[in-house]
């Protein structure tokens, strides 16, 4: 290796390379997770978690070269990122650009990252402390570059380092491409409780796939959202270490046997292999470094079948690893085929048993001689974010009883000790139900374990209820089953027999042949059935009847306790997950009555002290201090310190201050220079040119009819017809200066939403290029929105737009980077709105619409022909079907806002009866942005207000209330 420049020797020499994909470096790997920093020259003392013995290199220490990584200075830095830009190649040598000082830089960062992430692995490993899991399908992590250089303080040193280096630290930060691990809301919340994690230094991990091509990168066409592969991979990734030696078996389909030791054993079937790719998250002003284990899947070598190939059966040859690779190709593959509904239940398996069996593999590690499976709950939190991972709970049990041999009751006990439950959704079709035949065909151990918790948690229903009222009975299981149109166990089944209203022959089988499955004859059924009811009259069928001349009744099965052919026999993952943890929470305080009163009422009733809530909450590191910098100052300016970065309550300093002169001016400065970037933004994304004098009007969220773009882009579409009926004059009198921005991605296989999507490119197709409203108003459709495009149009932002249906919206947590970053809300009172209202002051929230208590009524209301629409709304509709916005056939869009009943029709999501209130809150909205002073001071109070909208708060209540951990404090 060639000789560095001195500062280079000194300070970075044995952290020469970072290894991972596509890094060429050569970081030796523990199994257990542990990053050796390579031995160069010089060297330091290495423990090897893998064989528990030090490895020695010639001088220098771990804890020397972290004294000098936390006193280097710009010109060190500087020295280090040349190193790697020279000797960490990834681009041919006589190339030099952005995008290579971009990796160069994220090496060096990398090398002071690795240190922290090592100390806090070996203390945990040390203090062996009750460690939490958080087990997710989505992590929207956002740019890491940023982010970890504000974490550990060095941004003006990377800053100046890169200056030195003729390159712009923004320039390249932008290089990184963000990783598309997520698509909204689940996946960013996980992110933010990942940072907050780690600066509140609370040992924790997440585990999640490594999505290869991601959700998609969304393209605006001609024809409205087209959907192609994300590329964030094709360049490396290099905040990540392929762990090739922390890798378990996975395994589909096959058989279940009984083994002469009594376990059940899975054998046969389709096995992969679901590799370890190491992610850090390091902690603000903290050593604390976590980790990100993200799971990628194949198979060996020798699975490549060779005589195949060289027979020219290229595609069978690799089958098997396509078959496994595939299972982390893409963010929620289409499951409309059979196919990509087994894709997706193998995602989520594969998520559930990998990290299952590497938090057990610790577990074991770190308990050594003293290994007590009853010590499991006080070691391990498993927190399953919305209903993906529901099968840790069937895996746990089948390793704890099939692998480790212990009992279904020993079993249950551990796994409902430390599975939690977080419930995200009120949806019916996001509370998933998985075929019955499909897991049976794929999981069928899994299936048998489910089938038990099901008779059991059925028997504890029936020893709650009694039989007394047969039909409080029926509800309740029909409410609480975990299998939905499966027969009834003869356990239960019993329960519904009943004397038939005709006597006769009989044709039911009876209730043993029905819990067996058999078919017999109806002699056979009839002697069962009389048998039976001979007992109940205390003889047996050979007596003589006391009254020869009556017949004896017949019985008959309740066809409630019978599968029923023309519909699917489901798996019902919600219903698992509240039987099979200990805690269920819900995520704003709306949202968990919800959960309470109306989505899981009858769980509540039995098992009340299982449910809480944990509001949401973002990250204030990433979401205003990194984002928003020069706000940032000016809090900290006017608060006196920047405390506020770990402690949000400080931000209520603010307050004593909303109406002082000086500070609304820094304040409307700082988002006037917010604002210019997104006018390049806009500029370079759509070819638009929009004014920065404007009113910046935002709501970018995933695509769907429930958070009802469609109701904002017609009160645009309203608002532009009064203007075109007006002079110019007043028009400018009328209507403040606006520009509507919109964002984010409709599912590929989403008809409705990419609908809306193609409409709001239409409006704004037209109303862009119209002379007689020129700037005041313009509409914009950013195309792939995502976490780097959010951090430029949320401090941006003066109103957003949080418009969901009354009681859809289980919290949001835009609607509270929004908040902070001193943007007034729009909305309904849905979701994490009710509370962010009462901290901001309802004064400073725009209000309007139906309230969630009064939707089922007004739903029926639809239903029965009485609702009658306001004559603004019909008019917009007839508006759009003008042809004003082009040749485009909107007919299903504004069909589905029309008539009383049917499937996509009715107005199922109230457009409708909210837009007449919706488009009078907008003119409020005109009237206090006129007033700057006022618009200032509700701009400042909305940052004093959002104290509580901190991932920081909800960590610590997960940590208490449910989890059950503590800080661990590295020396």
């Amino acid at each position: 290796m060639a000789t560095a420049s001195p500062p280079l020797a000194t300070a970075f020499r044995p952290l020469a390379a970072a290894g991972g994909a596509g890094g060429g470096g050569a970081h030796a790997v523990g199994a257990a997770g542990r990053v050796a920093p390579r031995r160069g020259r010089r060297g330091f003392v290495v423990r090897s978690v893998a064989s528990d013995r030090e490895v020695r290199g010639p001088a220098s220490t771990e804890e020397e070269l972290s004294a000098v990584l936390t006193s280097i200075d710009s010109s060190a830095i500087a020295s280090n990122i040349q190193h790697h830009a020279d000797f960490t190649p990834l681009f041919s040598p006589e190339h030099s650009s952005p995008l290579k000082a971009y990796h160069a830089t994220a090496k060096s960062v990398f090398d002071s990252l690795i240190i922290n992430w090592n100390a806090t692995y070996d203390y945990y490993n040390k203090v062996n402390a009750k460690q939490a899991y958080y087990l997710s399908m989505e992590f929207l992590q956002g740019r890491a570059l940023t982010n970890a250089i504000g974490n550990l303080e060095l941004t003006g040193q990377y800053a100046e380092a890169l200056k030195q280096l003729g390159q712009n630290l923004e320039d390249v930060a932008s290089q990184e491409p963000d990783p598309a691990l997520g698509n909204g809301g689940l996946g960013r919340l996980a992110s933010c409780f990942l940072d907050s994690m780690a600066t509140l230094n609370y040992p924790a991990w997440g585990y999640g796939l490594r999505y290869r091509y991601g959700l998609f990168k969304q393209i605006i066409a001609k024809d409205g959202q087209e959907e192609v592969a994300e590329n964030w991979l094709e360049m490396g990734n290099p905040w990540e270490i392929v762990r090739n030696d922390v890798s378990y078996p996975v395994k589909f389909y096959g058989k279940v046997v009984e083994g002469t030791d009594g376990r059940k054993h899975w054998i046969g079937g389709e096995n992969i292999k679901a590799v370890a790719h190491d992610v850090p998250i390091p902690g603000y002003k903290t050593k604390t470094t976590n980790n990100l284990r993200l799971w990628s899947t194949t198979v060996p070598s020798q699975n490549f079948d060779l005589g195949a190939f060289n027979a020219g059966d290229h595609a069978k040859a690799n089958e098997a690893h396509l078959n496994a690779e595939k299972i982390c190709h893409v963010l929620y593959p289409g499951d409309e085929s059979s196919e990509g509904k087994i894709l997706r239940l193998k995602q989520q398996y594969t998520l559930c048993s990998a990290s299952l069996q590497d938090i057990i593999s610790r577990f074991e590690s770190r308990a050594g001689d003293s290994l007590n499976w009853e010590d499991f709950p006080s070691k391990v939190a498993v927190q399953m974010n919305d209903t993906h991972p529901t099968l840790c709970i069937p895996e746990l049990m089948r390793i704890l009883m099939d692998i480790k041999g212990l009992s279904w009751n020993e079993a249950w006990s551990i796994t409902e000790r430390t599975v939690a439950y977080t419930n995200h959704t009120v949806l019916p079709e996001a509370l998933e139900k998985w075929s019955l035949d499909i897991m049976q065909k794929l999981l069928p151990r899994h299936v048998e374990i489910i089938e038990t918790i099901d008779e059991k948690l059925m028997n504890n229903i029936v020893s709650k209820y009694g039989t007394a009222d047969i039909s409080l009975l029926k509800q309740k299981l029909k409410d609480m089953r975990i299998l939905d149109n499966v027969d009834l166990p003869a356990s239960v089944a019993k329960l519904f027999i009943k004397p038939k209203e005709k006597t006769g022959k009989l044709l039911v089988q009876s209730l043993e042949s029905i819990a067996e499955g058999d078919e017999k004859t109806e002699s056979q059924e009839e002697e069962n059935i009389l048998s039976e009811t001979a007992e109940k009259k205390g003889g047996s069928d050979s007596e003589e009847a006391p009254d020869a001349e009556k017949e004896d009744p017949v019985y008959e099965l309740d066809p409630f306790a019978k599968y029923d052919p023309q519909l699917p026999r489901v798996v019902r993952m919600a219903n698992l997950c509240v039987v099979g943890g200990h805690s269920v929470n819900g995520v704003a305080e709306i949202h968990s009555e919800i959960v309470k009163q109306d989505v899981f009422n009858s769980f509540y009733e039995m098992w009340p002290t299982k449910f809480q809530n944990k509001t949401n909450g973002v990250t204030p590191r990433r979401w205003i201090r990194f984002c928003n910098p020069e706000l940032s100052a000016i809090i900290s300016k006017w608060i006196g310190s920047d405390d506020w970065i770990l402690n949000t309550d400080k931000l209520a300093g603010l307050k004593k201050f909303a109406d002082d002169e000086d500070l609304q001016s820094e304040w409307r400065t700082a988002k006037r220079n917010n604002k210019m970037k997104v006018v390049s933004l806009i500029r370079d994304k759509t070819g638009y040119v929009v004014s920065p004098d404007a009113m910046f009007d935002v709501q970018v969220k995933r695509i769907h009819e429930y958070k009802r773009q469609l109701l904002n882009i017609l009160g645009i579409v309203y608002r532009y017809k009064k203007m075109k009926e007006m002079s110019a004059k007043d028009r400018i009198k009328s209507f403040v200066p606006r520009v509507c921005i919109f964002g984010g991605k409709a599912f590929a296989t989403y008809v409705q939403a990419k609908r809306i999507v193609k409409f709001i490119t239409d409006v704004a197709a037209t109303v862009n290029y119209d002379p007689d409203v020129g700037d005041l108003l313009k509409v914009v459709f950013v195309p792939d929105y995502n976490v780097s495009v959010a951090e430029k149009l949320i401090p941006a932002s003066e109103l957003s737009q949080h418009i969901s249906t009354a009681g859809m919206e289980a919290s949001g947590t835009s609607n509270m980077k929004f908040a902070m970053n001193g943007c007034i809300l729009i909305g309904t009172l849905d979701g994490a709105n009710v509370e962010i209202r009462e901290e901001v002051g309802e004064e400073n929230f725009f209000l309007f619409g139906a309230h969630a208590p009064e939707i089922a009524g007004l739903r029926q209301e639809r239903a029965e022909g009485k609702f009658v629409p306001d004559p603004r709304f019909e008019e917009v509709k007839e508006y759009v079907r003008s042809g004003v916005f082009g040749t485009s056939n909107y007919d299903e869009l504004m069909g589905s806002l029309e008539g009383n009943e049917g499937y996509g029709r009715a107005d199922y999501f109230l457009v409708g009866k909210d837009f007449p209130s919706y488009i009078e809150c907008q003119q409020k909205v005109d009237e206090a942005y006129r007033d700057q002073k006022l618009w200032t001071r509700m701009s400042i109070l909305n940052t004093a207000g959002s104290p509580k909208f901190s991932s920081d708060r909800t960590i610590h209540e997960y940590a208490k209330d449910i989890w059950d951990i503590s800080p661990v404090i590295m020396p």
